[in-house]
């Protein structure tokens, strides 16, 4: 969380404790202060925070879940509000160069529970007819002049080192939207450092190229792999990177 400042809530306000510390929580949910989808600190940090008990911090939670804009599972609590994830400005939105210049394009991104393909599972060390994480990214715009596809399988270390992917399994039904924007920062927030490797090769006829991303860690274990397709016509292939200075 951004501010550490322990808030305090107002002595005048009828509320109750819990009632007053869900109402400032949610204001930070709606700040983007707590990015939607994320976990949420633990407890202890949540007191700290708003001055609070713990067992305040608890009934505050509770009354967010009744309201369906938190959920609890095995690995905590996480906002559930819909928007945009808030992105800090050296972070590369995945999947890095699947989304079209065009402001009008239309996307849609999904995730399924599955077998991945069977050069992702030989590139992930996965073993035969293992199911994981699987993304799958659509953008294309309007006048039809460019589409592109992106196909992302997730490492079994991937699944297990960083909770916000983990999560997506039980959604995992191919269906509902996963925009997995953050998930370069979401592995480097678990302590990974991130490794990129693009091949790049011509598909079919010259309007067409196919990226191949491998990403490893710091350990050469395998993150992801993912399967970029971009039909272009005459437009250029542009990969922009912004890098902060150093200090």
């Amino acid at each position: 969380m951004a501010r550490t400042t322990p808030h305090h809530p107002p002595q005048l306000d009828s509320r109750p404790r819990y009632a007053q510390v869900a109402a400032l929580l949610l204001d930070e949910l709606h700040d983007g202060t707590i990015p939607p989808g994320e976990r949420l600190p633990g407890e202890r940090h949540l007191a700290a925070h708003f001055g609070v008990s713990r067992e305040t911090v608890r009934q505050a939670l509770e009354m967010l879940r009744r309201g369906g804009l938190v959920a609890t599972d095995r690995r905590g609590s996480h906002a559930t509000l819909p928007g945009r994830p808030v992105e800090t400005p050296d972070s590369l939105t995945f999947p890095v160069g699947a989304r079209s210049a065009d402001p009008y394009a239309v996307d849609r991104a999904t995730v399924t529970w599955e077998v991945p393909p069977l050069e992702h599972a030989r590139a992930l060390d996965l073993a035969p007819h293992r199911p994981t994480l699987v993304h799958r990214y659509r953008s294309a715009t309007p006048d039809g002049r460019s589409l592109r596809t992106a196909v992302t399988s997730f490492s079994a270390v991937a699944l297990a080192e960083v909770e916000e992917l983990a999560r997506y399994r039980d959604r995992a039904d191919g269906a509902t939207p996963a925009q997995l924007r953050r998930a370069y920062d979401w592995m480097r927030r678990a302590g990974l450092t991130l490794h990129h490797r693009d091949s790049i090769i011509q598909v079919g006829n010259a309007s067409s190229v196919r990226v191949t991303r491998r990403v490893h860690d710091q350990y050469a274990r395998p993150l992801e792999i993912t399967d970029l397709v971009v039909d272009a016509g005459r437009n250029a292939l542009v990969y922009e990177f912004t890098l902060p200075a150093a200090g």
